[in-house]
């Protein structure tokens, strides 16, 4: 997994806040991962102001081909994960969350489906085979996801059946424009830019993907659930006021 030698295929952005206690056990897996891929690959963390040793763990992979962009202070996931992309420099951009929720393995599944349909976004969904899911999420959770996606289809008219699973693919070229674009800095960046995606003409397909949740998400249901769902009509207000013009 050398970016030196050669451009990198394939850019794996994480986004990271606090995150100590997780981070080595999922770079040590992501890491095997894409050595066993036999391709250039870079890793890209981008470190949302931690205050515990988050960026120490991380600067402790020597050799390994990871980059680490600092936050001065925490700007959101939705900040972090557009930085992360605009940095990097892989043919392909996946984003995963940090606690690896869906495995890294199931990247395959979403190259695949890209090469056999020319995909230029592919997104890994919990709710096309929820018999995928492994370990569900507490039910108020899931039913408030349900209850989202509802909002997103209604509001933004978008024919995705799962906007929030943290495991997404890019085509880098395409994708750049989107990104420059991006207005949501937290955790509603999702559906913003899936629908600039979408509008940008950007072929978007939904793959089912591995998933167990984690007790440990930085989710905090009530008030991100409203931060969220006033997001819609915000990405919504943009488009119609032509905040989003060079999408067109």
């Amino acid at each position: 997994m050398n970016a030196n030698s050669a451009a990198p295929a394939l850019s794996v952005v994480i986004p990271v806040f606090n995150e100590e206690k997780r981070i080595r056990r999922s770079l040590e897996k992501i890491i095997g991962f894409l050595e066993s891929r036999n391709e250039p690959s870079e890793i890209l963390i981008v470190d949302d102001g931690s205050s515990d040793e988050t960026v120490a763990v991380v600067e402790s992979f020597p050799g390994a081909d990871i980059r680490v962009l600092k936050n001065t202070t925490n700007r959101g996931k939705g900040y972090s994960v557009r930085r992360g992309f605009l940095e990097a420099r892989g043919s392909w951009v996946l984003f995963t969350d940090a606690d690896l929720s869906t495995p890294i393995e199931e990247i395959d599944s979403l190259i695949d489906d890209a090469a056999a349909s020319g995909a230029d976004v592919v997104v890994g969904s919990r709710a096309l085979d929820r018999r995928k899911i492994l370990i569900r999420q507490p039910r108020f959770r899931e039913y408030a996801g349900i209850v989202f996606n509802r909002m997103v289809r209604l509001v933004l008219r978008l024919p995705i059946a799962d906007t929030q699973c943290g495991f997404k693919l890019f085509r880098r070229e395409p994708g750049l424009r989107v990104f420059r674009l991006q207005r949501i800095r937290r955790f509603g960046f999702d559906p913003e830019i899936l629908y600039l995606a979408r509008k940008r003409g950007l072929v978007i397909r939904e793959v089912p993907v591995i998933w167990r949740n984690d007790e440990a998400t930085k989710v905090r249901i009530v008030r991100d659930a409203v931060t969220m769902a006033l997001n819609l009509f915000q990405i919504r207000w943009n488009w119609i006021t032509g905040k989003y013009r060079d999408v067109a």
